[in-house]
């Protein structure tokens, strides 16, 4: 089969790789329908985050299940299925207790010795822990698809975020960052109750997605500026609850800043490239809670799916470039350069 694979930096190929094949009773193989390209995809893309060449990538996908092993009984043969950005066996401690990107068990698509998600098929460890059925009909649903794809990953990150942030009805929410994460966690805030939500961000585009999402304000100043402007709006008080989607060290400062008194922060970005931008003295004398890292999507799939099936979310507007396989490479190109937002893959 094609996959994509990264060989140094900027060095994005598509090339023939070998078909999966059920290893374990456990296992299952998905043909993959739709798959995307990530933010944080980009960390290995531009040299920042370190890869085998030849190594494969991407981690987030949905498809048709192609074949199982003996002991799978939660999917079969032909069933349209998602999958969350990490596999888990769904039934260790902390997969019980709904941290399944700490499963005993678990890893990342894209790994080392694993398949990636920006390929024709992948072979899913654990498919019962890992695996979610959705209706056979979205298959012919291009939008839903779409919709559908934001569950392996941006939708439920974004939710983690905002639910981290303790995002609620009669809380000011501010996000920082505007890229498929942040806009994602101001639908999450929305959905959540938040009646006030600020967006930063600086790209039209992105913010007009925001708006549509549920942001009430839109705060294009960075830094000191940004704080500045946040304060104006909340009586100088800052939000009550802030989510945290870029990941470097003038992202978090600001959102620290930005943060009323006895508030919340919701951190999702992938921390990268320097320091945290936390000083713990602080946070410690405005009483300002920190809670998120890697979320566990698994866990929020059930939740969040029948709001988007219904329609009640529909996260599909952050794609805004839809490539082949063979267009991947020019698809890494698009949102290093920022001219896409988060390409989909249709295969």
């Amino acid at each position: 089969m094609r996959a994509t694979t990264i060989h140094a930096p900027f060095d994005m190929r598509v090339e023939d790789v070998p078909d999966p094949v059920v290893r374990n009773p456990g296992d299952a193989v998905v043909r993959v329908l739709r798959s995307c390209i990530c933010g944080s995809d980009l960390w290995a893309y531009r040299g920042e985050s370190a890869r085998q060449p030849g190594q494969r990538i991407g981690h987030e996908f949905l498809g048709i299940v192609e074949e199982t092993g003996a002991e799978v009984t939660g999917v079969g043969r032909g069933d349209l299925v998602v999958a969350p950005f990490m596999w888990s066996d769904g039934v260790c401690d902390h997969c019980r207790e709904g941290l399944t990107t700490s499963c005993e068990h678990g890893g990342f698509w894209g790994s080392v010795g694993s398949d990636g998600g920006q390929g024709e098929a992948v072979r899913v460890p654990f498919a019962d822990g890992t695996l979610v059925a959705l209706p056979a009909e979205a298959a012919s649903d291009d939008h839903l698809l779409a919709a559908l794809l934001t569950l392996s990953d941006v939708m439920g990150t974004g939710h983690h975020a905002a639910l981290g942030a303790g995002a609620r009805a009669v809380a000011t929410v501010a996000v920082v960052g505007d890229g498929a994460v942040g806009l994602c966690a101001v639908l999450a805030a929305k959905r959540l109750g938040a009646d006030r939500i600020i967006a930063l961000g600086r790209h039209e585009a992105r913010t007009d997605i925001a708006r549509r999402f549920g942001a009430t304000d839109v705060v294009a100043e960075r830094g000191d500026a940004a704080v500045e402007a946040v304060r104006e709006l909340t009586r100088g008080q800052g939000a009550h609850a802030v989510v945290e989607a870029v990941g470097t060290e003038q992202s978090m400062r600001t959102a620290v800043n930005i943060t009323r008194d006895g508030g919340a922060i919701g951190f999702v970005g992938v921390p990268h490239g320097s320091g945290t931008g936390l000083d713990l003295s602080v946070m410690f004398d405005r009483n300002i809670a920190l809670r998120g890292g890697v979320a566990p999507v698994r866990t929020y799939i059930p939740e969040l799916l029948p709001d988007v099936l219904d329609g009640t979310i529909d996260p599909s507007p952050v794609f805004d470039l839809t490539v082949g396989l063979d267009g991947v490479p020019e698809g890494y190109k698009a949102m290093d350069e920022r001219t896409a937002l988060k390409v989909m893959v249709a295969n």
